[in-house]
């Protein structure tokens, strides 16, 4: 499955437009990543475990979005995009959605 952010393939024409291909995941904190997290407020630096936490979580959203286009029998997903919203205190969703195409 051919993904991209932009809203053309260099050297495909997008024959058809199927409609929207999205995927979500809502993730909550774990209590052990915040205590070492608030210790990183105290010393500075990256919160590793977050940073782990969210890059799984956008893979998970991304795998979700394509599985969306394949039911749509899409050979491209086009304009990719990421969104986060906050759910409840500790818990946040990660939506990946594009458009998705028919090629020739």
């Amino acid at each position: 499955m051919i993904t991209t952010t932009t809203d053309f393939i260099p050297n495909k024409e997008i024959r058809e437009i199927l409609g929207i291909a999205r995927g979500s995941t809502v993730r909550a904190r774990n209590a052990g990543r915040d205590i070492l997290a608030g210790l990183k407020n105290f010393v500075g630096g990256e919160i590793s475990e977050y940073t782990k936490l969210q890059a799984q979580s956008r893979e998970q959203a991304l795998k979700r979005m394509i599985q969306d286009a394949e039911k749509l029998n899409a050979d491209a997903i086009i304009n990719v995009r990421f969104s986060t919203a906050t759910i409840t205190q500790g818990a946040a969703e990660i939506l990946a959605y594009g458009t998705a195409v028919k090629l020739s």
